[in-house]
Order: C-alpha cells, then sequence, then structure tokens
C-alpha cells in the first residue's frame, strides 16, 4: 500500500503527465527509475547520508542506464527528499492512477492452477461486461485453496474458493 508521501509524488507526476498527454512516456519513465532505484547497490548509495547530495546525482546522471533528462529530474527529487525507497509505491499509484483515468481496472485472480488462455480471456471478459471497464488481468497460482478461485479487485474480494467453502462448512458444524 502506497504511503501517503508516495501517493503525492505518484498524484503530482500523473498530472504533470496527463496535461503533456504522456501518461504511457511517463509510465515507462517510472518503471526505469524504478528499477534503477531498486537495485540494491545503487539504493545503498543514493539512501547514505554520509555522502554528499551532488554525488548521489551524479551517479544517476552518469549511470550507464540512461534516463531521459525528466526522468533523471525525477530521481533527483526522491534522492534529495529521501523517498528512494518510496519508488515502488509511487510506480504502483501512478498506474493506478493511470488506469482509473483510462477507465481500465485491475485484477487479480488467483487459482489452484494455471489457467488455460481460453479460461483466462473467459474470466476476463466476464469481468469486463460486469464492471463496464477494460480489465488488466494478473494470475497468481496458489495450491493451497484447492480449487475455484479468488478474485481482487479494487477494494472487493470475490472468494470462490474450495478451502474457504471448506472453512466455512468446519466452522457451521463446529458450531452445531
Amino acid at each position: 500500500m502506497a504511503t501517503a508521501a508516495a501517493r503525492r509524488y505518484a498524484k503530482a507526476v500523473f498530472e504533470l503527465a496527463e496535461t503533456e498527454g504522456q501518461v504511457d512516456e511517463w509510465s515507462r519513465r517510472i518503471a526505469a527509475v524504478r528499477q534503477l532505484l531498486s537495485d540494491p547497490e545503487i539504493a545503498s548509495v543514493l539512501t547514505n547520508p554520509t555522502i554528499a547530495t551532488e554525488q548521489r546525482f551524479a551517479l544517476i546522471s552518469g549511470a550507464p542506464h540512461v534516463l531521459d533528462p525528466e526522468a533523471t529530474n525525477l530521481a533527483n527529487l526522491l534522492i534529495e527528499s529521501n523517498r528512494v525507497r518510496d519508488v515502488a509505491a509511487i510506480e504502483e499509484e501512478f498506474q493506478r492512477l493511470a488506469d482509473d483515468a483510462a477507465g481500465r481496472v485491475r485484477a487479480t485472480v488467483t487459482t489452484a492452477v494455471e489457467l488455460s488462455p481460453k479460461d483466462r480471456d473467459r474470466v476476463e471478459e466476464e469481468l469486463s461486461k460486469r464492471l463496464g471497464k477494460e480489465i488488466r488481468m494478473h494470475v497468481v497460482v496458489d495450491p493451497r485453496i484447492l480449487g475455484g478461485l479468488k478474485l481482487q479487485y479494487g477494494d472487493r474480494l470475490v472468494d470462490a474458493s474450495v478451502s474457504t467453502r471448506l472453512q466455512q462448512l468446519r466452522r457451521r458444524l463446529a458450531a452445531s
């Protein structure tokens, strides 16, 4: 879950991206910044307060990973404000804002076994019809649910897993 600071940074970048009509480009920039700043060795240098801020900026601008100027400015801002560790949350919140603006919904489907492409498409299509929005679906395989599926989108969770139904049955039997 994104911190309040991560939400503020993501919102500011999103508003800039939307104003410029470059939401997709900024999405790529933030992903590149996250990839760079998430490297454990680089992050340890960038978060080290004993290293001068100018030296930390130089590490980013001289990096062979070559960020474009806007992405470099974002990285420098995160370094300067000690928000390097928030970059993943900022990216996640930015993506959520972009999806909301585009009328998309991100959904996570958890199943006991890998879904076939046909079943995956069917679940995605059915959810899209019900919500009236484009769906970006992520599938997770968790054998612990035994069968059925769990569907999470937004703040909603639909649990139609066999493991949950068995737990409910156990509780009813124990209460009898």
